[in-house]
């Protein structure tokens, strides 16, 4: 299961009324282009990591820490609350400073939030802490995504802008992989080394804040100052922005079949959302309390770089299925993909493998299959925001998608310390049903998505 935000694919920033940023030059007369290969890849892998953290990495310290999935699912889940609300705050950042000056502010801020979770974690209220820092951090990392996508259209033209976007999507999954691949696996390696899981993740985060702040400092050095990325008006102008932006909501909710739409929106990862949570605990709990067993390196090694690799392969393999013969024939295969390699994590929790590349295998199934599903889902909100307003209304589009991931989250960690692991991914399959009715009640035109013969 991937928590990613489908900015990895597409940018969802609300903004309206101003000129497409391929009708204008991207830089300043006179002043020196900085090559895009300089600033692209390291934005987009500083967009990716603290997300990763917050919604990953953080399920993997606690349950070391030994807490219990119910307060991991319920707290963390919480944390996904950012990105819901994202698209409300997205105004801010049109009304005060520039967007390249966001990205350098709200980095160093992550950075700062990644250096207190590692102070936190010695003290006696270490999850209480830890989690009122992350969500700091949530807010900081949301409001990121919001000024990098923004920044990015305006320092490119258009056609430079299609020419990255694989190169964006590249280095948000290398975070990812960083994340809950590399980063767990040192943990893990520090936890042996030192006998000590709080010493272990203090390192791994003091790491992350480094990291963090020397992107930050490239960043305020590196990236171009486009003509376009100009201060907004301030307060003055407030009122016209506010009621404008909520004049795009107003439209977004008169689209034909909203109801439809919302639900699917909601429903479609249902299962996923639920199992997202319980992935990771499920890998490290003991085999007489359900789990596997795993080591936190070997769960570093099979679910955050085998799983991750090859949920990247599922989603290039279901964009190319979608690109050949459009979103509506690939409908119900893609769920299928999606929903059926679920029945590994129960397969895993009824026989308990010991072989690590037995377990890998499975999880590689069912990352595999997600990837494939989770292009159909991408592709159906950029059905929904077609049109005039189609920026803004791909934002609210994520917003609802992270409301979808965060409300069966939160409940999933108590339904499964009650009943135990097998009857939970046995529920987790049962709970397909309403993706699948939804995925049947939607409407997608004929040939929407597949490549015409003459594209390029």
């Amino acid at each position: 299961m991937s928590s990613e935000p489908p900015e990895a694919a597409a940018p969802g920033r609300p903004k309206q009324g101003h000129v497409p940023s391929g009708d204008r030059p991207p830089y300043p007369a006179g002043e020196g282009r900085t090559s895009p290969w300089g600033w692209i890849p390291s934005l987009y892998f500083a967009q990716g990591l603290p997300y990763v953290t917050v919604m990953s990495l953080s399920v993997v310290l606690y349950k070391n820490l030994g807490i219990s999935n119910t307060d991991i699912a319920l707290y963390t889940s919480w944390l996904y609350l950012p990105w819901v609300l994202k698209p409300l705050w997205s105004p801010l950042a049109e009304l005060f400073g520039t967007k390249r000056s966001w990205v350098a502010v709200l980095q160093f801020f992550v950075g700062a939030a990644l250096a207190g979770v590692a102070l936190t974690l010695p003290t006696d209220r270490a999850f209480q802490l830890s989690l009122a820092v992350l969500w700091l951090m949530a807010f900081s990392s949301a409001s990121h995504d919001i000024a990098a996508d923004g920044f990015y259209m305006l320092a490119l033209p258009q056609h430079s802008q299609a020419a990255f976007v694989g190169v964006r999507s590249t280095f948000y999954r290398l975070a990812n992989i960083t994340g809950q691949g590399a980063l767990v696996y040192l943990a893990g390696e520090l936890t042996e080394r030192t006998g000590s899981v709080v010493t272990a993740w203090s390192a791994v985060f003091w790491l992350l804040a480094g990291l963090f702040i020397a992107l930050a400092a490239w960043h305020a050095f590196v990236l171009p100052r486009p003509a376009a990325d100009v201060a907004g008006p301030g307060r003055a102008a407030a009122r016209g922005l506010v009621a404008e932006f909520f004049a795009v909501f107003a439209s977004f909710f008169k689209k034909p079949g909203i109801a439809v739409t919302l639900g699917f929106l909601l429903l479609y990862r249902f299962p996923e959302a639920q199992l997202l949570k319980l992935a990771s605990p499920f890998l490290l709990d003991s085999v007489d309390q359900g789990g596997l067993g795993l080591s936190t390196k070997e769960v570093g090694i099979a679910y955050g770089t085998v799983g991750l690799i090859a949920l990247t392969l599922g989603g290039l393999c279901g964009g190319w299925v979608i690109s050949r013969i459009g979103l509506k024939r690939a409908l119900w295969p893609l769920v299928l993909a999606m929903h059926v390699p679920n029945v590994a994590f129960l397969l895993l929790a009824m026989t308990h493998p010991t072989s690590l590349a037995a377990i890998s295998a499975a999880l590689a199934v069912e990352q595999f299959g997600y990837g494939l599903g989770f292009t159909a889902y991408l592709m159906y909100m950029i059905h929904v925001a077609d049109g005039t307003q189609k920026t803004a209304h791909y934002a609210i589009c994520t917003g609802f998608m992270a409301l979808g991931m965060m409300i069966p989250g939160m409940w999933s960690g108590w339904l499964q310390d009650h009943i135990g692991y097998v009857p939970f991914f046995a529920w987790v399959l049962a709970a397909t049903l309403p993706s699948v009715v939804m995925a049947a009640l939607i409407k997608i035109p004929d040939g929407f998505g597949k490549k015409a013969d003459d594209t390029p």
